[in-house]
């Protein structure tokens, strides 16, 4: 196929040209109707182009195809059969893909490390789910993708799964074995899905971990807004084989989905696959070697300890890693994540990507440049030199990571939907939990509508929001009480 086309952007740039005018959505009117202090803000640019995909770029009956031409080049340029856009996030694309698996009552195997859209997939559709656990490191109290093995041991005992979901890379860019979780799948007829949010460069350079088409998965779902340069909202999903059926995947989304998408996401989206067909390997070569000059200087800072694979990766860890996910571990400093990353935003403009307990983390993209990088080595450079200034948090309970798994109790529908109550926090333990709590970012649910509460997990929750941790989608954020289910 030929990338230097751009559909999407070609029909918007006619669609001006020929001066169209709409008696249509959006209301503004190309921005004529918008307040001038909003417009003073966003640009007269995000109005002009912020037009009706029916009957704006495309006619009534969508005959010219544009946005099917547009995800046929994007199939094309990463080697999938079938890609879809979606402006709903990837929080939409993987609950089409679970609900093109599995339906009420039937079962699906997951990682206990996944997002909370996945979580919120298992409600909306009734699905049951069967957790594994994640590679769990007690030293760093981390979790990497789950094992081959544990995914093969589920199926063994659960051989009326209807496939298995995984998370790789994690929000700390560490990834499972992929290729070895697709033949496991393969050889029981059971299709591989794969939660790639965090991966949209993989497929465009061949020193980045393999990704998860190549891997041989059958659906996989990216959020081109994370690591590409889609806006906010944009994500594409993927399919490849005979596992799972296009029109069935293609329905749950459609099922899902808003009827009316945002042209400007579709858009980006289209110009970013054209960048990336035409440019990607030369812009990864750049962010790369940048990654790794910076990976270096800020290993040179006291008190602070860049994460490399072999901390990661290994047997019963990680199988490999993205570099452009710098991940700093800064307990030498004394203040805790939560607090360092406060200290750098305010002090100097700086917005990371992670914190936790001990860590902070930065996420570099093609976008970077020593200009930024020098930025942030000024601000990381202060922070250490200011970090016995920062307060001490209070003390945050970190258990083993084993005592923070849960046992699931009741499905996580009928607990979400059932008769509720609040406890007091200190009341939860032995409580069946009906919401999710969610420590945020990097949104990978704590505890889960249907699993049963325990006192260490409580604990955990409670002193992490007193040490800065957010935990934004609870009834009560501050965790002083919890939603659980009505006894009696």
């Amino acid at each position: 196929m030929d990338h230097s086309e751009a559909p999407v952007l070609e029909a918007l740039a006619a669609y001006h040209a020929e001066k169209q005018l709409p008696f249509t959505p959006p209301g503004h009117k190309q921005g004529r109707g918008a307040d001038p202090r909003v417009r003073a803000v966003l640009g007269d640019a995000v109005f002009h182009s912020d037009v009706l995909s029916v009957n704006g770029l495309d006619d009534r009956t969508s005959s010219k195809g544009i946005l099917q031409r547009a995800q046929e080049l994007l199939a094309d340029a990463v080697g999938a059969d079938h890609t879809f856009f979606s402006t709903c996030g990837s929080s939409l694309s993987v609950k089409a893909a679970m609900l093109a698996v599995a339906g009420p009552h039937e079962k699906l195997i997951l990682g206990r490390d996944a997002h909370k859209s996945m979580v919120a997939g298992l409600i909306l559709s009734g699905v049951r789910p069967v957790w594994v656990d994640p590679n769990f490191d007690p030293d760093l109290h981390l979790a990497h993708p789950p094992s081959v093995e544990a995914f093969t041991a589920a199926f063994d005992e659960h051989p009326d799964a209807k496939g298995a979901l995984v998370t790789s890379p994690t929000p700390y860019g560490t990834c499972g074995d992929l290729a070895g979780l697709a033949r496991m799948c393969h050889e029981r007829g059971r299709p591989l899905l794969v939660d790639e949010a965090w991966g949209a460069h993989l497929p465009f350079h061949p020193d980045l971990p393999i990704w998860a088409m190549d891997a041989g998965a059958d659906v996989c779902v990216t959020s081109v807004h994370k690591m590409g340069s889609g806006l906010e909202q944009s994500s594409v999903f993927h399919l490849q084989g005979d596992l799972v059926d296009p029109e069935a995947l293609k329905s749950r989304a459609d099922l899902l989905s808003t009827t009316s998408p945002s042209v400007l996401v579709y858009a980006a989206l289209d110009g970013w696959r054209r960048q990336m067909a035409e440019q990607g390997r030369e812009l990864y070569d750049r962010a790369l070697a940048l990654a790794g000059s910076l990976r270096e200087r800020i290993a040179g800072i006291k008190g602070m300890h860049v994460h490399t694979r072999d901390d990661f990766c290994g047997p019963g860890r990680a199988s490999d890693m993205d570099p452009l996910q710098i991940i700093i571990d800064i307990s030498g400093l004394g203040p805790n994540g939560y607090h360092a990353s406060d200290w750098l935003r305010e002090h100097h403009r700086l917005n990371l990507h992670l914190s936790d307990h001990r860590r902070i983390s930065v996420q570099l993209t093609h976008a970077d440049d020593e200009q930024s990088a020098a930025r942030l080595l000024t601000g990381l450079r202060d922070l250490a030199e200011h970090a016995g200034e920062l307060p001490p948090g209070p003390s945050m309970v970190v258990p083993d990571p084993r005592e923070l798994r849960l046992e699931q109790v009741m499905l996580p529908r009928d607990a979400f939907f059932g008769r509720v109550e609040q406890a007091p926090w200190r009341e939860a333990a032995g409580r069946v939990s009906a919401e999710m709590l969610t420590p945020y970012p990097p949104g990978i649910p704590a505890a889960v509508p249907g699993e049963r509460l325990t006192e260490a997990m409580l604990d955990y929750l409670r002193t992490g929001v007193d040490a800065g941790m957010v935990v934004p989608d609870a009834a009560d954020p501050k965790v002083e009480s919890v939603r659980v289910v009505a006894e009696g």
